[in-house]
């Protein structure tokens, strides 16, 4: 029952069109049909293989978001359900995607992962690199993607000012993102998303402007490990 208490709880302090991603990875099947049951639709993976099983496994009605890193050869085999890919750091994975999405006669939506965490490990793109993503000529090709919004990781640290900060940059920079694009012809881009804050730190991306959240630990408990 804890489950569902914490799911409510996240959703009253998120303002109502914030869209809270449960992060289901390395939870059993069971945790993930108690947030289902409770009316929660919609979970967040980092491995295809364990999302592909739990797809297969669970109602057909959920949404499933891969939230890791993501490897191009993989793509194939989550690209006929998964519902958005968060992680999308190259033109070259956009274009894996695109060209499995035809495939399956899919139009994929995509978040770019900007880079704003000062740790060197994080995943991403620079903001001058989005912008030239954005304005690639290639990416207009892509017919079976949509670039939707951006997503963005901050520092793993105990400083709220410098978490609060990073996230900042990058509402500012989504917001200019949305104002150059508005009037775009690029029919693959509509930037409405904006994928930040965690277990440990959502409420300060929400404060600073996030419309996603993906919460892991503060619905299911600490993680675990798959039987």
């Amino acid at each position: 029952m804890f489950i569902k208490d914490n799911l409510q709880t996240i959703k009253e302090t998120a303002a109502k069109d914030v869209i809270l991603v449960a992060v289901s990875k390395t939870k059993p099947i069971a945790d993930i049909k108690e947030a289902y049951d409770a009316g929660h639709k919609i979970f967040g993976e980092n491995k295809i293989q364990e999302m592909v099983q739990k797809y297969e496994a669970l109602p057909k009605d959920i949404e499933w978001h891969m939230i890791g890193h993501l490897q191009r050869n993989k793509v194939k085999y989550m690209a006929h359900f998964v519902s958005l890919i968060h992680g999308v750091d190259s033109l070259k994975t956009l274009t894996e995607i695109n060209k499995q999405a035809i495939k399956h006669n899919r139009v994929i939506p995509c978040l770019l992962q900007a880079r704003i965490a000062q740790e060197e490990t994080k995943f991403g793109l620079d903001f001058e690199e989005i912008e030239q993503i954005l304005r690639s000529d290639d990416l207009k090709a892509l017919e079976n993607i949509k670039i939707v919004g951006l997503m963005g990781m901050a520092s793993f640290t105990d400083d709220e000012d410098q978490i609060s900060s990073e996230y900042k940059s990058l509402k500012i920079f989504f917001e200019k993102l949305k104002n150059s694009n508005s009037d775009s012809k690029t029919l693959n881009i509509k930037l409405d998303t904006l994928s930040m804050g965690m277990s440990g730190d959502y409420k300060i991306a929400l404060l600073n402007g996030s419309n996603m959240i993906r919460v892991g630990s503060a619905i299911f408990g600490e993680r675990n490990y798959i039987t």
